[in-house]
C-alpha cells in the first residue's frame, strides 16, 4: 500500500521569501532542502515572480478576479546588476561583476569551440589495419 500525503499549500509570503533568497544569490538546491520543496517548484515561483511580482504568487484555488491580471511578456523581466546590487552606490562592484560576466561568457564560448573541435577530431580519426598501416585520412 502506498502512503498518500496531503498536498502542501504555500502562502504568498512564503513563496516570495523563497524567491528573495534565490535572487540574493543563495543556491536553489540549498533553499529547496531548507524549505523541503522540489527545486523545480522554486524555479516556477521565480518565473512567476519575474513576470508579475508578488501578486503572481497567489495561492492556488483562489478566484481569478481576486488578484490583478498577470501580463505575460514574451521576454521575462531580468534584473540588472545595478538593481541587484543597489544602484550607483556599488558602481565599482557593478563594473567588476559585468566584467566577470563577460569573461565567463567568453570562456563558455571557448569551451564550446574546443568541445566541438575534439568531437570532430575523434570522428575523423580512423582505426588502422595494424601496426605500420597508413591512416585513410591525412
Amino acid at each position: 500500500m502506498t502512503r498518500q500525503t496531503k498536498a502542501r499549500i504555500f502562502s504568498r509570503e512564503f513563496k516570495e521569501a523563497a524567491v528573495q533568497r534565490m535572487i540574493a544569490g543563495e543556491k536553489v538546491r540549498a533553499v529547496a532542502t531548507d524549505l523541503e520543496v522540489w527545486p523545480k517548484l522554486l524555479y516556477d515561483w521565480w518565473n512567476l515572480y519575474e513576470r508579475g511580482g508578488s501578486e503572481a504568487l497567489r495561492a492556488p484555488g483562489r478566484p481569478a478576479g481576486s488578484h490583478p491580471r498577470v501580463v505575460r511578456d514574451s521576454e521575462p523581466r531580468r534584473h540588472t546588476v545595478q538593481e541587484t546590487l543597489g544602484g550607483a552606490a556599488g558602481a565599482p562592484d557593478v563594473q567588476r561583476v559585468a566584467e566577470l560576466e563577460r569573461k565567463v561568457g567568453q570562456q563558455a564560448l571557448e569551451l564550446d569551440f574546443f568541445a566541438r573541435a575534439l568531437r570532430h577530431i575523434r570522428a575523423s580519426a580512423s582505426s588502422s589495419d595494424g601496426p605500420g598501416a597508413k591512416p585513410s585520412s591525412p
